[in-house]
């Protein structure tokens, strides 16, 4: 597999010229300026991938080229958005750059009610307590319908939080929860999180899948002529939120929308972490079905706690070998597949990989990190990786 380490460009805590150091060769990265809908210019590509060769890396993946909520609710830009997309799809091409992960989760990107739990080693971790997301939605938002959305156990539970929040708390959870990926959403307020929750009114997880659908419908084969690989980054959770759709949670989902857009193009990314937080999902039973249009690999762990709602679980970012899914499995079936492309002669033959989010240890915790993405952490998150690949190579 190819090691790869997910930087947030010339702004990150982590420098580039730390990543030799750690194991990687490999770069995932976006460039975080441009507001979703807009197109990439190719000298700003060929500036970044300038920058990071000069490290002596490579620019594997592109995380994300992001999908506009105009595009997810078929708003009216959404022909001018898809130009755009399609654009900043030649210009990577032409780049030299093959791979793009996105999503298709609405408003809300991966989403946690605290980024620095303490653990009972002396480190932090990221941590999603559905009360307190709750307490979040009925008592911050005061979204109209939430009551419903939640059994009267968590109704309870979460008013329980939301008596113990005072000031400066309930505005911490709410920066959590809205800001979601490093840098993403820091300006948004309740209302800018109200008014976009609106535009979702009417549409229903059926309608949003087709969504998705014809995005790919139109992109996918662009991209086929390009050469380039699209992969689709699970919900995270992997759950309803907010009252929102979600139609990329299960291997069912992916089995269905991979089916419906059937090119090499159209792809997979296996996020362990998101989807194992599922009880139900088997990560070496979605390698075995959908193996051949995996073209990213997210590894890290999570672990379930605790739930008043069995529907809907607590979990925390557990060490990448300690969570609830078996990595050792997970990864046996991922070179079992490289190997199958190889035998098949398929240029794409090995998957990049990254040790996706990590615990704040040590150094971690006194140094500016980003919420998910310390440096040691996740340095022996890969450390333990490349263990497991050596060991089953």
């Amino acid at each position: 597999m190819i090691e790869c380490w997910r930087w947030f460009g010339p702004d990150d805590p982590t420098q580039l010229s730390d990543l030799p150091q750690v194991g990687a060769t490999g770069v995932v990265t976006a460039l975080h300026v441009f507001a979703p809908g807009v197109e990439w210019p190719r000298a700003a590509i060929a500036e970044r991938k300038a920058m990071i060769a000069a490290a002596g890396l490579t620019w594997e993946v592109v995380e994300s080229l992001p999908v506009s909520e105009t595009i997810k609710t078929q708003g009216a830009d959404m022909a001018a958005h898809l130009k755009a997309y399609k654009a900043s799809l030649t210009s990577l091409a032409a780049e030299g750059i093959e791979t793009v992960c996105y999503n298709f989760m609405p408003i809300l990107d991966w989403t946690r009610t605290q980024t620095r739990a303490p653990q009972p080693h002396g480190g932090t971790a990221m941590l999603f307590d559905l009360p307190t997301f709750a307490a979040f939605d009925l008592h911050i938002l005061a979204r109209p319908g939430a009551a419903e959305d939640y059994p009267e156990v968590v109704r309870v539970q979460a008013g329980q939080v939301h008596a113990g929040l005072d000031d400066a708390a309930r505005q911490q959870l709410t920066r959590t929860i809205i800001a979601g990926l490093p840098g993403a959403n820091d300006g948004w307020t309740l209302d800018d999180v109200r008014a976009r929750l609106a535009t979702y009114d009417g549409i229903t997880p059926a309608q949003l899948r087709q969504n998705l659908i014809d995005f790919l419908g139109e992109v996918a084969p662009h991209a086929q002529a390009l050469g380039m690989r699209l992969c689709c980054h699970p919900d995270d959770p992997p759950f309803s939120l907010l009252g929102l759709p979600r139609v990329m949670s299960t291997t069912d989902d992916y089995a269905h929308v991979l089916e419906a857009v059937n090119l090499p193009s159209s792809g997979a990314t296996l996020c362990t972490g998101s989807m194992g937080v599922d009880p139900f999902f088997d990560a070496v039973e979605f390698v075995r079905r959908l193996g051949p249009r995996i073209h990213f690999a997210h590894l890290r762990n999570t672990k379930r706690l605790p739930s008043p709602d069995p529907a809907r679980a607590s979990f925390l970012e557990a060490p990448h070998l300690e969570g609830d899914t078996d990595m050792v499995a997970t990864l046996r079936a991922l070179m079992a597949e490289e190997t199958r492309r190889r035998a098949e002669g398929r240029a794409d033959h090995t998957i990049p990989m990254r040790p996706d989010h990590g615990q704040e240890l040590l150094t971690d915790r006194t140094r500016d990190s980003l919420p998910g993405y310390p440096l040691i952490g996740r340095m022996r998150g890969l450390a333990e990786l490349r263990g497991i690949m050596a060991a089953l190579a």
